[in-house]
């Protein structure tokens, strides 16, 4: 099983925490990524509706595709500052890591926006987890950071992905494009505003660490 109660790390974005009732966000560790690699081993897209292309492929299998994965959250993990920064966690459920749900932020201290990343263990999707990973994270950028808007895409046959931004609040922002196995395919843009959030905020989510984390994000102070 796995323990949130690690030793706490010299560097603050890898103690930020968010918890709901059936899951935690924990700041993405290296002992944490190495649980996630039998899950990244796994996640091979074999139907549509087909993923986005990244330096993770997810279309071929074997070491230099965990390798590329564990590049891309050391380079993201280390590229932080006022003009960008992304913060990566690992979702823990019932003490076992299921996936990775990333908070970014682009020239956050002019515009207060943030988009957000995720993938989820494929034997657990389908059981309302992406949702409540969406709330988690969502409240971060919120409540703990003072956000003033939260941006998502997902490709439009993704229904799983467009599903959790209706349900979370989004309202639909037009269309954009992205690349998938090389070809280009249309996504679903949508728009969260602080008043949107509001409107649908919890009060069972709880956040650990975020304030030893502002001064890493170059946030002065929370709005």
């Amino acid at each position: 099983m796995l323990t949130t109660a690690a030793t706490p790390s010299a560097y603050p974005p890898l103690n930020v925490r968010v918890h709901t009732p059936r899951l935690s966000l924990l700041g993405a560790t290296d002992e944490l990524l190495n649980r996630l690699i039998p899950i990244v081993r796994k996640g091979i897209a074999t139907e549509p509706p087909w993923p986005f292309d990244d330096p993770m492929s997810l279309y071929q299998d074997g070491p230099e595709r965990e390798w590329a994965w564990l590049r891309g959250v050391w380079a993201g993990r280390g590229r932080v500052g006022a003009g960008f920064w992304r913060l990566y966690f690992v979702v823990v459920v019932d003490g076992e890591p299921v996936g990775i749900q990333d908070l970014i932020g682009t020239d956050f201290a002019a515009f207060g926006t943030v988009c957000t990343f995720s993938w989820l263990d494929p034997d657990v999707r389908g059981a309302g987890l992406g949702k409540e990973m969406r709330q988690a994270v969502l409240h971060l950028a919120f409540a703990g950071l003072g956000a003033r808007e939260a941006n998502s895409e997902a490709f439009v046959d993704n229904t799983a992905s467009n599903r959790v931004s209706a349900a979370a609040g989004y309202t639909p922002n037009g269309a954009n494009w992205a690349t998938r196995r090389g070809e280009p395919a249309e996504l679903n843009r949508w728009r969260l505003t602080r008043e949107q959030w509001i409107e649908h905020r919890r009060d069972d989510i709880d956040l650990v660490g975020v304030d030893d984390c502002l001064p890493v994000l170059g946030i002065e102070s929370v709005r």
